[in-house]
């Protein structure tokens, strides 16, 4: 077998980021509690590395009841506290109570949208954008989806959720299909918008 063409982001990183480009960015998400996992990951990773968090990711699931967005919501102060001295997450006050902050808005998303995947998918038109770019260079940082996903997220109480952030979600769930032409993953990405459960 030939060497594999990747988005150039994904080479030479580590194994994780590899796995992470090859199995899920890019793939359309509908299940809510993914939905969840990747809004604490990306809210996480504001002005960090993405390999710093993938590093983590372990480490989040256990402190996060594994994005259990019901479990997360009834996080206390007192258990911030703890979570805060735990060095397998990023143990930055805002970042931690904003992800509870999160899970109580997010629940508010579901209740009125029925799930917050019927709620996020409707930026999109319910359909994954193709983006058909050449290079990576081209990759941009936000789009009128995020910018508009941002300013609706901030209006219902939602942290950490600037249009770069938003961005970089849409395109871990496969909202937008951000794989340049020459990627193996472009291809199979794309047929999968046609998937929707």
């Amino acid at each position: 077998m030939g060497k594999v063409t990747r988005c150039t982001w994904a080479e030479g990183v580590s194994l994780a980021y590899i796995e992470y480009h090859d199995r899920e960015w890019g793939v359309p998400v509908w299940d809510d509690q993914v939905q969840f996992e990747f809004l604490v990951l990306e809210g996480a990773q504001a002005g960090l590395s993405w390999s710093t968090i993938l590093n983590k990711r372990e480490g989040y699931r256990r402190a996060f009841a594994n994005f259990e967005v019901v479990k997360v919501a009834r996080i206390t102060d007192k258990r911030i506290e703890k979570l805060l001295q735990d060095p397998a997450i990023v143990r930055n006050r805002l970042k931690v109570q904003s992800t509870v902050t999160n899970a109580k808005a997010f629940l508010k998303v579901q209740k009125e949208f029925g799930s917050f995947s019927e709620y996020i998918w409707g930026f999109v038109g319910g359909t994954p954008i193709q983006t058909n770019l050449r290079q990576d260079g081209d990759v941009p940082a936000t789009s009128a989806e995020s910018d508009a996903l941002s300013k609706d997220l901030k209006k219902r109480g939602f942290k950490f959720v600037g249009s770069t952030i938003m961005y970089a979600h849409m395109q871990a769930t496969g909202m937008v299909n951000d794989h340049v032409i020459g990627c193996f993953r472009h291809q199979p990405c794309k047929k999968l918008a046609a998937s929707k459960p």
